[in-house]
C-alpha cells in the first residue's frame, strides 16, 4: 500500500498543525528551560544559568520540532 492509500485526505491541515505546532514547542522550551535556569541562578546566586536554559531550551525544542514534522 502507498503512502497516499494510507492518509486520508486532510485538506492541507498537517501543514496548518505544523504552523501551529512549531513556535509552540520553540516558546514551551524557552518557557520551561529558562525558567528552570532563572530558578537555579536564585538558589545558586549564579547569573549565567538563565541565559544558557533559555538557548537549551530552544535547541531541544527546535530538535523536537524537526524529528516530529520531518517525517
Amino acid at each position: 500500500m502507498s503512502e497516499q492509500e494510507r492518509r486520508p485526505e486532510n485538506d492541507g491541515r498537517d501543514f496548518a498543525d505544523a504552523m501551529w505546532s512549531i513556535p509552540s514547542y520553540l516558546l514551551a522550551g524557552m518557557a520551561i528551560y529558562g525558567g528552570l535556569g532563572w530558578l537555579l541562578d536564585r538558589w545558586l546566586g549564579l547569573s549565567a544559568l538563565f541565559p544558557i536554559g533559555v538557548v537549551f531550551g530552544v535547541m531541544l525544542s527546535g530538535y523536537l520540532a524537526y524529528r516530529k514534522f520531518s517525517r
